[in-house]
């Protein structure tokens, strides 16, 4: 489902870093690695967000360390309806200590096993983000 909104996410970088690519298949650490910059990002689309306030940041997918466990990416795109919200892996962490959050366990929708994961209210998550900026 995060498909084209990774490519859209992939063209804004390629802007400025045109050797940009997207890692194809799948690959659990990062989905776009900046070669200009040394760097990459995973990119987290969740349009529910509009309708529940929160954002879904996993931590475990049936049983085992996933997402935010065990992400390599140096930075994340939270990517709403109307905004993109950059952070980093540690900005997200520190989100969650400030405001206390604990994981919820949930089936998500087309999913068939449980995941662990936070719900982080969309402004906490704009108050630690490098920048926000309107979605194209």
């Amino acid at each position: 489902m995060g498909e084209s909104s990774e490519q859209d996410v992939l063209s804004y970088i390629q802007q400025k870093y045109p050797k940009s690519y997207k890692i194809e298949g799948y690959f659990k650490y990062y989905d776009i690695y900046v070669p200009e910059a040394d760097k990459s990002v995973e990119v987290k689309q969740d349009f529910k967000s509009e309708f529940t306030g929160n954002l879904v940041v996993e931590i475990e997918f049936n049983g085992k360390p996933s997402a935010l466990s065990t992400t390599k990416a140096d930075y994340w795109v939270f990517v709403t309806r109307p905004n993109w919200f950059w952070i980093t892996p540690k900005q997200i962490c520190q989100c969650i200590r400030k405001y206390n959050y604990t994981p919820a366990k949930f089936i998500g929708k087309g999913d068939t096993k449980s995941k662990r994961a936070y719900l982080i209210k969309i402004n906490h998550i704009q108050e630690f983000s490098l920048w926000t900026q309107r979605r194209k």
